[in-house]
């Protein structure tokens, strides 16, 4: 064989050995855990409201106890988010600061429960709740997704929330952003049915561009090894795909147009939604 048929083969078997190692690697940081059907039967084909049944006018708020009973009357799962007050309670609220939701300056995290309790949600007489208030709403009629929110105090985070969760006789599973949160169910609760969030870029505007990349396609997974993937209402990265048929629950958020509803329910095992009533189960277990 010619030397110079010889080096192009060469080069081609480099480039092919190296475009499987790519792939591989690939694949090892983002393979899920695909959840029996066991696990994943509660959740299944459901609607679950975000942040609780609220509504635009505000009149029903995010994350109140009052949007919470909307959901539970309707029969919906519902979307909750959870994290500390400074002395260390665990609150449902979404944001990390107080501002668009209370109209207060600051950190939810530099406030004391007490204090907390003090502000406003929208303007209304709902005020923030505890997790076990929502546990005392739910009373095991739906199931819940609890997302963990991330910041400096995340294993105290973990270690309280689930505490909390494991008195809680009602069907639960968690997300978070954070595949570190994610991870430590991973380790200390593995019974518990468990998901990785992620979206677009603009999702992680607190992080490096590279941040951005790492978590919006999953590569976290290699220590999270979640059972579902919660994405963005966008279209999906093929890295989010790949991890879809390789056996993740495909859970969506936020859906918001009812006119979009069967694309969402048709394209997904869980979709989480707002502003719109759709029925409470799309699909039953295949």
């Amino acid at each position: 064989m010619p030397p110079v048929i010889f080096l192009k083969d060469g080069v081609t078997l480099t480039f092919f050995v190296l475009a499987v190692l790519l792939i591989l690697l690939i694949l090892f940081f983002i393979y899920p855990c695909r959840p029996s059907q066991e696990k994943s039967r509660p959740f299944y084909g459901r609607n679950y409201a975000h942040r609780g049944l609220h509504t635009k006018d505000k009149s029903v708020p995010e994350n109140s106890l009052a949007a919470f009973r909307a959901a539970v009357e309707h029969g919906y799962g519902i979307e909750l988010d959870i994290q500390l007050s400074k002395d260390g309670e665990v609150v449902v609220f979404h944001d990390d600061t107080l501002d668009r939701v209370c109209g207060v300056h600051g950190r939810v995290d530099a406030y004391t429960l007490e204090e907390l309790r003090s502000f406003s949600l929208c303007g209304t007489e709902q005020r923030i709740p505890l997790l076990t208030e929502v546990f005392e709403v739910m009373d095991g009629k739906a199931p819940m997704i609890i997302e963990l929110k991330s910041g400096p105090r995340n294993t105290e985070l973990c270690e309280k929330g689930y505490a909390l969760m494991q008195q809680y006789h009602g069907a639960y599973c968690i997300e978070s952003f954070d595949p570190r949160i994610v991870c430590w169910f991973k380790k200390h609760a593995p019974q518990v049915l468990r998901g990785q969030l992620a979206g677009r870029p603009e999702t992680y505007n607190t992080l490096p561009s590279v941040g951005g990349f790492v978590l919006g396609n999953l590569l976290g997974n290699v220590l999270a090894r979640p059972e579902f993937v919660a994405y963005d209402n966008a279209k999906k990265p093929w890295t989010v795909r790949l991890c879809d048929r390789l056996g993740a629950l495909r859970v969506l958020w936020t859906a918001r147009d009812e006119a979009d509803k069967a694309r969402v329910e048709s394209e997904n095992d869980l979709v989480i939604f707002e502003f719109y009533l759709p029925e409470v189960q799309f699909r039953t277990e295949a």
